[in-house]
């Protein structure tokens, strides 16, 4: 038995048996926030997962990373580890870990041990070797990791001692440290999935998660509501809140009547047409920043009609989309010119711009022998994020636009989960979605998006693949000069335009509203929130 953690659980124990005596119901209600979030997560792993719905409830609520990537600073912090060696010109990073850090654990499963070298190993070899045991747990499937090429540069991870491990790399990464620091790179327990195998419950590490974060745990109702409570153990110092719940409320102004009737204390993403009426009543307050993200519309390369460039050019011209800036963001938005917002690419005026203009875009069709008879789909994401606050307005508005060209166009949704799997899958003809960046670099929204790699993995949503848009990606990594850096991605850029495998629509802003007493709810740059300093007053 670990004899320090005993001791701590004691006096834990001991504490939580005095306070228990008398509790009130007003400590009740301080010590427990209620998020009404919008959806329900697609995994409790988020190593499976691209949403930000499934990071909020895993990466920034119960996993933690080696490091942590300082937006404010710009730099990488440490996290799980305490610092790290860059050896062999690039190609091998070794991290010295925190030897202080435990494993949430539950009735069934206590760890005996703290973290360590054996987690990390576990967490990325799970996803690097095809034929490790988790491998194929969940699907089998791991889209950050492949699309970061990881899945190809990583040769190795391997444990030094108890609390050093390191990294092999194919080659030099730029990136790694900053990749590290992604909802993908979260450390899960080799302890407990060695205690499920013995249990015959592998499957269970990505529905019932054990991680070190701040919150752990507790039970999750599809569609109603995910439960955690405080890991009073947690490295950096315990939460202020005792219990969290996600109440999943997908319809915006429904999460609105709940955080106005006291149901919820904090709720995600209010639609800009609410944002007016929030800043007016004195009880609720609006948390709204310059979000780093883009809103698209996706045409899917390996479908007809947009297998041909003209009719994806045609669609281009077809839209209107300053009338959806002024009725879907309600004038908070920024028109797109191309993925990446302009605060990450000073010369975004060098890249050409799809002018509104009907008439030629149905000369297009007409040249490309468009099938003016049959009926085009528009999938329409049924949840609001910062990218797109109501997707299925903005597919209206569209097929509006498409019916004054002559084309016809019917809309698709489903329940998020089931939306997102069949998406990945290539099943939608053309889709609206959106992306909220993990960090600050041009790089982070076009790989992730329009890279082959990632139309290996569902993520590239027009599933468009072109091995010299690749290239030109590589190359702006390669570089060293930031001028000629931002030369490339511009090129890179100016084929995407040619090529339209999407109409780029809006960079929206983020926000979030809270109760009035409600203080400190950290919203970070790609739109997720963290409660580990949030606070509830009377």
């Amino acid at each position: 038995m670990n004899v320090r953690w005993l001791r701590t659980a004691l006096v834990a124990a001991s504490a939580a048996t005095l306070s228990a005596c008398s509790p009130t119901a007003s400590d009740t209600r301080l010590a427990s926030l209620v998020f009404c979030s919008e959806g329900n997560p697609e995994s409790f792993n988020p190593q499976l997962a691209t949403s930000g719905t499934t990071f909020d409830a895993t990466a920034r609520t119960v996993y933690d990373a080696l490091v942590r990537f300082n937006s404010e600073t710009v730099t990488v912090d440490p996290a799980l580890a305490r610092s790290w060696n860059n050896l062999d010109q690039g190609k091998r990073w070794r991290f010295q870990l925190r030897d202080d850090v435990w494993f949430h654990r539950t009735e069934e499963f206590q760890p005996s041990r703290p973290f360590n070298a054996d987690d990390v190993v576990f967490s990325f070899k799970r996803q690097l070797d095809d034929n490790h045991p988790f491998h194929d747990i969940g699907g089998g499937t791991y889209p950050y990791f492949q699309i970061t090429g990881l899945s190809d540069k990583l040769l190795d991870v391997r444990a030094i001692d108890r609390y050093t491990v390191e990294f092999l790399l194919r080659e030099k990464e730029p990136r790694f440290l900053e990749m590290l620091s992604m909802e993908f790179a979260s450390i899960l327990s080799a302890e407990y999935a060695d205690w499920l195998t013995a249990r015959q419950r592998p499957e269970q590490i990505d529905q019932h998660p054990i991680g070190t974060g701040p919150f752990q745990f507790v039970s999750y109702r599809p569609n109603r509501d995910i439960r955690f409570k405080r890991f009073d153990h947690y490295f950096l110092g315990a939460a202020k809140l005792r219990d969290l719940i996600f109440a999943i409320t997908p319809n915006t102004s429904l999460r609105l009547s709940r955080l106005r009737a006291g149901e919820c204390d904090v709720m995600a993403q209010p639609s800009p047409a609410q944002h007016q009426f929030i800043r007016q009543i004195p009880e609720l307050r609006l948390i709204q920043q310059r979000g780093l993200n883009i809103s698209y519309w996706a045409f899917n390369t390996q479908k007809p009609p947009f297998q041909d460039v003209r009719v994806r050019q045609a669609f281009n011209f077809a839209i209107n989309r300053q009338p959806i800036i002024d009725t879907v963001y309600f004038s908070s938005a920024e028109l797109a010119v191309s993925p990446v917002p302009p605060s990450l690419l000073p010369h975004e005026q060098q890249i050409p711009i799809y002018r509104f203009d009907p008439l030629y875009a149905r000369e297009l069709l007409q040249q490309a022998n468009f099938p003016f008879e049959q009926t085009i789909e528009i999938w329409a994401m049924p949840v609001s994020r910062p990218y797109n606050p109501n997707a299925r307005k903005m597919a209206e508005l569209i097929q509006e636009d498409l019916r004054h060209i002559g084309v016809k166009a019917r809309i698709v949704s489903y329940e998020w989960r089931e939306f997102l799997r069949r998406v990945s899958l290539g099943e939608a003809q053309s889709v609206l979605m959106g992306w909220s960046a993990d960090l600050p670099s041009p790089d982070n929204f076009l790989s992730p998006l329009l890279s082959c790699a990632a139309m290996q993995v569902g993520s590239n949503r027009a599933f468009w693949c072109d091995q010299e848009f690749d290239a030109l990606l590589q190359r702006a990594l390669e570089a060293n000069d930031p001028t000629t850096r931002q030369q490339i991605y511009l090129d890179a850029l100016r084929m995407f335009k040619h090529q339209a495998p999407w109409l780029t629509i809006a960079h929206g802003s983020q926000s979030i509203a809270t109760r009035a007493n409600v203080k400190f709810v950290d919203l970070n740059f790609s739109g997720g929130v963290n409660f580990l300093r949030t606070e509830k007053s009377l």
